[in-house]
């Protein structure tokens, strides 16, 4: 009798254990693994998360949207008391936020939001502030002469906007500098950069700076440079502080990139889903700084990302 009574303790203790674990499993939807920002903050999520005993159900949307449509409905299904969400595009961008906040299940959006459903709160870089940033650098350091090329982003999503202005910003100060030549990519990857730096290159060879809006697009872009053997030097900025995007800082193949707190961002989200999930309030706008990074200061960041 007593041993019964002892196992039924127990299994009610494995249970409620059990429903504890369960009422704070996250999900964690993701544009593209593929790519190296990506990758950092589902790393960061995923540590953070081992350390306070919480479980993450992650997906990878491979930059398709309709795709990670319906893998968040999947985990609404399943139950996730929270959801940590990079959309994979401008594309129906806001339906899995309305779809989680008509299942009750707060949202972190972390990176790009959507303007028509934003999440609980947005957790992302201050693009706005870090590209006016380098495009005061590009100024300086061109003495503010120059035919610009821009490779840009996903064309709607907030990264590629909010840089696109601030940027712009910049330019706005420094009238020598006139942008020539741009083009968007679809996904940000290093094969689009080159393929599109190549065609500008191509059609004006005077391009003296080139902006992608990404570390792979500038890295592509880089590649075109080299292969184009134009006969006079290039500035190629990029976007991320990616840790290849670093490596070519170090090595002088870019001039410069905008480094990101990446590793900060994917434990604050991991953070800001379990108080919403507990029903504690978040600031609806959680903006980070970016740090301006070039050959001086590059070691640290690759020696610790942020």
């Amino acid at each position: 009798m007593h041993r019964l009574t002892y196992l039924a303790a127990a299994s009610l203790l494995v249970l409620a254990t059990a429903t504890a674990a369960r009422a704070d499993d996250v999900g964690l939807a993701v544009a593209n693994l593929q790519a190296n920002f990506f990758n950092q903050i589902k790393e960061a999520v995923t540590a953070e998360a081992k350390t306070k005993g919480v479980s993450v159900d992650t997906a990878d949307a491979h930059g398709d949207s309709a795709t990670q449509v319906n893998q968040i409905q999947d985990m609404i299904t399943k139950g996730v008391k929270a959801l940590i969400y990079i959309p994979a595009g401008a594309t129906a961008a806001g339906v899995p936020v309305r779809d989680a906040h008509a299942a009750h299940i707060p949202v972190v959006n972390v990176d790009r939001n959507a303007q028509d459903a934003p999440g609980d709160t947005f957790i992302a870089t201050d693009s706005v502030a870090a590209a006016r940033t380098l495009g005061e650098y590009v100024c300086k350091i061109t003495h503010g002469k120059g035919e610009v090329a821009i490779i840009q982003g996903q064309l709607g999503t907030t990264p590629e906007e909010d840089r696109n202005k601030g940027f712009n910003e910049a330019l706005a100060k420094c009238p020598g500098l006139k942008v020539v030549a741009k083009q968007a990519s679809k996904q940000w990857h290093q094969d689009e950069g080159f393929n599109i730096a190549q065609d500008m290159l191509q059609r004006n060879p005077n391009i003296s700076v080139i902006f992608g809006r990404a570390d792979a697009l500038a890295l592509g872009a880089a590649q075109a440079v080299k292969v184009a053997n134009l006969g006079h030097p290039v500035v190629i900025v990029g976007f991320d502080g990616d840790t290849a995007g670093l490596q070519a800082v170090k090595n002088g193949v870019l001039a410069a990139t905008m480094t990101q707190k990446t590793q900060y961002m994917g434990r604050l989200a991991l953070a800001s889903a379990l108080d919403l999930a507990g029903g504690k309030s978040v600031p609806k706008m959680q903006l980070q700084p970016a740090v301006l990074t070039t050959k001086e200061n590059v070691d640290p960041f690759l020696k610790q990302h942020p």
